[in-house]
């Protein structure tokens, strides 16, 4: 293997990238492993032969002209964190810079987009705390240079114990057991997942693509605002939540108290921007993924801890539930948009039927031919998104327990007799609308963008569900319990945390997959990759990726310009629009006066994006840093 140092590199591309004068981000592990040594070192390296990777735990001596490399490498990235990141050879877009990084260096050793993208999504769980954690689930599309493309699914699952009424009280009345402590966990697929994309598509070993998130959670990163505010809140979160637990569950009490014990420094201050964050249990956690394989999280003795720990705390895991879960790969959602072929997931996500009906629904009503934030364009736009989501949350679940009509609800045809109804002058009351095909009555994620040399693309999204899922880790592990199970319909009629009423459809069962809003998606042009779009945000995140989509096809915006536009979003129920404080206020009162509820929201969604510009062939990577953060990274 031949290094040339990153500032001298000729083979490097003319990188360009904007940066914000804005708090400094998650930096480099104060200290390193040889092997983490090796993953990083390589962002100056090209591989010209086929020796074999660093034996993992090896203590090969790191040479002076290594870590001056190093620190040159290192001081390339610091300065804030990277909205736009242009090159000719691969590019990661993610909400966190070390992590985008991560992934860079992975590309740069040799790695494809599907290997950048496991090490990408374990380094998350570390630096990314909120979402990312190896205790949640999520979907991952991957699209090949031949055109061919495919879908993963690794989304949580009903433990076998579960059942449809775990979460409403004596009285009929929804409980918030759903949303926090050990009963809102479903069964994780993190680990199945990554370790499904890496044994059927990956190159590099596996345990070269674990050990990075293992280094950064053991010798920690250094918070930027965003996430020690993050870690700020969930702590104010967790000392509210403990008042609720009664004495008699101690192993609940305790689980709390060490999981703020991991979440504020040790004198129980909460963390500054400019701390070092360290994750020792969870390092020790993703050790054994990296050297034992990813049966260790779901058989042995990791997985007979978390068992016990759950159990003990009140949960309803069994050994069973994790030694039988199983990541799944499905064929994508295919449909095309104005001349573009997008392919995105399929249930149990709704985000592929919805963002086909939302973009159909815009082609017939001839939304791309108005002015992008005119009043008119944006009433009928809302008046989509109602009959669409009216879809989403009455019809679609996971197709191995409901028969959902994929074809029928995409067909243009449908579309056309849903949107029939729309009136242009005025708003539709959400009550008046249902479902358009008849049935018997049955926010915390994180996406990143990735993009290799050969053009295979990337698209994940992962999640615990709320911002730090269930807020309560498994004792000893770092592991994070999500609180996928509030996406159930835990009683029909009654809203969940994101305010969606959902249907019977979804109505909880054991082993099924929770109803998912996450929508990775890849759109292409005659034949070539053209973008990757994703965010996170609940219900909110097909809204964004709609949104993003049509900017890049219907206008010629660029994609930094599409991910930092003002965003809307209404989603059925409840009847009203959001919208992010960006939005003019003529637009407002424009959709005020057509009869719309109007309310003013934070940011709405967080879009790591990348596109290939069409003429230059240029890979150019976009985080949405104006809203959470994040960092572009490019070569």
């Amino acid at each position: 293997m031949t290094c040339a140092s990153p500032a001298r590199d000729e083979n490097m591309s003319i990188l360009t990238s904007r940066r914000l004068k804005r708090p400094r981000p998650a930096a480099i592990p104060a200290h390193f492993s040889a092997l983490w040594l090796a993953l990083w070192l390589g962002a100056g390296c090209s591989r010209t032969s086929d020796a074999p990777s660093p034996a993992v735990g090896s203590e090969a001596p790191i040479e002076a002209e290594a870590l001056e490399r190093w620190s040159r490498a290192a001081t390339a990235v610091e300065g804030g964190p990277v909205e736009v990141a242009e090159g000719a050879h691969g590019a990661v877009s993610s909400a966190e810079l070390a992590a985008s990084q991560v992934g860079i260096a992975v590309l740069r050793r040799g790695g494809n987009a599907v290997d950048a993208a496991v090490a990408v999504g374990f380094a998350l769980g570390v630096t990314h705390p909120s979402a990312g954690n190896i205790g949640g689930g999520g979907f991952m599309l991957v699209r090949f240079p031949d055109g061919r493309s495919t879908a993963l699914d690794y989304r949580e699952v009903a433990p076998l114990r579960a059942h449809r009424d775990m979460y409403q009280s004596a009285d009929g009345k929804p409980t918030t057991d759903s949303e926090f402590g050990p009963r809102a966990a479903g069964i994780p697929g993190v680990v199945a997942g990554l370790a499904l994309a890496h044994r059927k598509y990956g190159t590099l070993p596996w345990a070269d693509l674990v050990m990075p998130a293992v280094q950064l959670a053991r010798e920690g990163v250094r918070l930027d605002a965003h996430h020690a505010e993050e870690l700020s809140d969930v702590c104010a979160s967790i000392a509210l939540d403990r008042r609720d637990v009664p004495q008699e569950k101690t192993a609940l009490l305790a689980a709390t108290s060490s999981t703020l014990a991991i979440f504020q420094k040790p004198d129980h201050t909460p963390y500054r921007s400019g701390d070092l964050f360290r994750q020792p249990e969870l390092a020790a956690s993703l050790e054994r993924i990296a050297l034992e394989g990813p049966a260790a999280f779901y058989r042995g003795s990791l997985a007979r801890e978390m068992v016990a720990k759950v159990t003990a705390m009140g949960g309803i895991w069994s050994e069973s539930d994790l030694a039988e879960y199983r990541a799944l790969e499905r064929a994508p959602i295919a449909f095309s948009y104005r001349g573009h072929d997008i392919v995105a997931m399929p249930p149990p996500s709704a985000g592929g039927i919805i963002l086909a009906q939302i973009l159909t629904a815009s082609e017939q009503l001839g939304l791309y031919a108005m002015p992008w934030d005119s009043i008119p364009r944006m009433h009928l736009y809302v008046e989509v998104l109602r009959r669409a989501f009216a879809d989403r949350n009455r019809l679609i679940a996971d197709p191995a327990f409901v028969s959902v009509p994929v074809a029928e609800l995409m067909t243009r045809n449908y579309v056309s007799k849903r949107m029939a109804d729309i009136d242009r002058s005025r708003a539709t009351p959400s009550d008046h609308i249902e479902a358009g095909v008849p049935r018997d009555e049955p926010a915390h994620t994180t996406h990143f963008s990735i993009v290799d040399e050969a053009g295979t693309a990337v698209a994940n999204t992962y999640t615990l569900n709320g911002d730090f899922g269930a807020r309560v880790q498994i004792p000893g592990t770092g592991v994070t319990l999500n609180n996928e199970m509030d996406d159930f319909t835990a009683q029909v009629g009654a809203p969940n945390q994101f305010g969606l009423i959902q249907g019977e459809q979804n109505a909880i069962q054991p082993r099924k997959r929770m109803l998912s809003s996450m929508s990775p998606t890849i759109i292409a042009k005659q034949g070539k990759l053209r973008a990757i779009v994703g965010s996170p945000g609940g219900p909110t995140i097909i809204s964004t990726v709609a949104q993003v989509v049509m900017q890049l096809v219907d206008t010629e915006r660029s994609l930094d310009e599409a991910v930092r536009a003002p965003r809307l979003h209404h989603q059925w129920f409840p009847d009203q629009v959001w919208y992010e404080p960006s939005v003019s206020s003529e637009l407002v009162s424009g959709l005020r006066a057509l009869g719309h509820g109007v309310g003013s929201d934070g940011p709405i969604g967080h879009a790591n994006c990348i596109e290939v510009d069409p003429r230059t062939g240029v890979v150019r990577a976009v985080a949405d840093v104006f809203r959470y953060g994040g960092s572009a990274a490019a070569y």
